[in-house]
């Protein structure tokens, strides 16, 4: 876009590449609707010895709908972020291209098992301290509503963010 005052701005509001590669947080460090909250390093067990390219990829943990790969994944100070590709040639996976760039679909969910973890009473959750990861969803309910592709596509939200871009860029010019 160009603005009023000849300044180019742009914004990349894809949440998922061409070639079917997207990212986001699988899970973060949050109490989700469970009453589960993931603790750092409760990942780093499992992902040494089943890296990301090991984890299956599903549409809503359904084992019949394989429709990626991961390519990264990696505890932060935020949580589990994630890497992946669709596989275009399988049609689950061109579905969830289709509604990952429309928006429609933006959740992650892990599929696990806890190796140890501990019960607070007193918040009522269950504090996972080691888990065995086996699979990350692309999903539409997840569990933790943190737990999202990065970036969700939506053109008219970015248009604004160019717009009031471009008037403050106006306005410092101006004075």
């Amino acid at each position: 876009m160009m603005s009023d005052t000849g300044t180019h701005v742009s914004l990349d509001i894809k949440a998922v590449d061409d070639d079917g590669t997207f990212s986001g947080y699988a899970s973060t460090y949050a109490v989700d609707q469970g009453r589960d909250a993931v603790v750092p390093g409760a990942f780093a067990k499992s992902l040494a010895t089943r890296p990301a390219g090991r984890l299956k990829m599903l549409r809503d943990h359904d084992p019949r709908q394989l429709i990626g790969t991961w390519i990264d994944a990696k505890e932060d100070g935020t949580g589990l972020w994630v890497k992946g590709k669709l596989l275009l040639d399988v049609a689950a996976a061109r579905e969830a291209y289709t509604l990952l760039k429309a928006g429609a679909l933006d959740g992650l969910s892990i599929g696990f098992r806890s190796i140890r973890d501990r019960w607070d009473s007193a918040k009522k959750v269950r504090f996972l301290e080691e888990i065995d990861l086996r699979e990350i969803s692309l999903t539409g309910f997840p569990m933790n509503e943190s737990a999202t592709v990065s970036a969700v596509k939506n053109e008219e939200f970015a248009r604004r963010i160019v717009g009031a871009i471009e008037r403050a860029d106006a306005r410092i010019r101006a004075a």
